[in-house]
């Protein structure tokens, strides 16, 4: 008699089935002449993800960018981005009546905002009742320090929605394992990552940190980023990326721990299915067990800030 086996074999007739439909889109850069044209590919990634029936619609870190290019050329990069900043009260009003008229909860990467006079790298939710909430970048990479003079924000969130409670991550935020810890031990069962590099290596960096978080929290992690080029943009010039979907790796998981990834550095979408239900299950009742198994005798980590938690509407 093995109850184990017993467990695993009864829960499909006892549980109730969470499934979500994620969406990630990989956004091509090229030059463009105006801001009908970056909202045009924007709504194209929307009613595609809408089309597909997606519950969560996820856009790469900094993708305004490409706005860039309707800029004078002149612009040195911090004021480039001040007047990128600039746009967010259009890009805001854009995503929330985009998020509402589709019901869908769009993670619209991340976009520069200035607070009392410094500058973050915000990530945006936006929630099928056109609200919106935040999550600042917490780790700046030296680069966006010394080019956008970006701050680092100071807070760490978990957002609760209906279908699932999310964590994001701003691109180089996923490269520091204990955010993600932080994040699911105050209950995140997805990670959604927006992300932007520039070469291969840099992404390297990004798909296989997102894939050691999925493993070692058990959670599941979604990682977007753009591709092509800004020959006319000198702040933002190159751009190398995969969307990717990465699991828990398991009996009850896909074969390398992926649900998905699509094909680099083309303009494209991945979509991908996650239940959610077998996911907190399979924390219980899997080979191994990384959030049970921990040795608080030995080590622990803990936030110097409490996270918070924030239910969405």
């Amino acid at each position: 008699y093995q109850p184990e086996k017993r467990k695993i074999a009864a829960a499909p007739l006892q549980r109730v089935v969470r499934r979500i439909r994620v969406c990630a889109a990989q956004w091509f850069m090229r030059p463009i002449q105006s801001w009908d044209e970056f909202e045009q590919t924007v709504n194209f990634f929307v009613d595609t993800a809408n089309t597909y029936h997606s519950h969560f619609l996820l856009f790469p870190e900094l993708f305004t960018a490409q706005l860039f290019t309707i800029m004078p050329s002149d612009l040195d990069s911090r004021e480039a981005i001040r007047r990128l900043a600039s746009m967010t009260d259009r890009y805001i009003d854009l995503f929330s009546r985009l998020a509402e008229a589709h019901g869908l909860y769009i993670i619209a990467g991340s976009h520069p905002e200035v607070r009392e006079g410094d500058l973050y790298n915000v990530a945006h939710l936006f929630t099928p009742t056109g609200s919106v909430y935040t999550q600042d970048a917490l780790h700046i990479p030296p680069i966006e320090r010394t080019d956008f003079d970006i701050e680092p924000g100071e807070d760490i969130k978990v957002f609760d929605t209906p279908l699932a409670r999310i964590g994001i991550q701003v691109g180089y935020d996923v490269e520091f394992p204990e955010l993600a810890r932080l994040q699911t031990l105050s209950g995140a069962e997805v990670i959604f990552i927006p992300y932007s590099t520039d070469e291969r290596k840099a992404f390297d960096r990004i798909r296989y940190t997102a894939q050691a978080r999925a493993v070692e929290n058990f959670v599941y992690t979604v990682i977007a980023g753009n591709v092509g080029n800004l020959p006319a943009a000198k702040n933002y010039l190159i751009n190398y990326g995969q969307a990717a979907v990465f699991t828990p790796s398991d009996f009850a998981f896909p074969p390398a721990a992926t649900a998905g990834a699509s094909e680099a550095n083309v303009e494209t979408v991945l979509i991908t299915d996650l239940d959610i239900t077998s996911l907190v299950q399979q924390r219980d009742l899997a080979t191994v067990r990384h959030l049970y198994d921990r040795r608080s005798d030995l080590y622990d980590v803990r936030a110097k800030r409490a996270v918070k938690i924030v239910r969405t509407e």
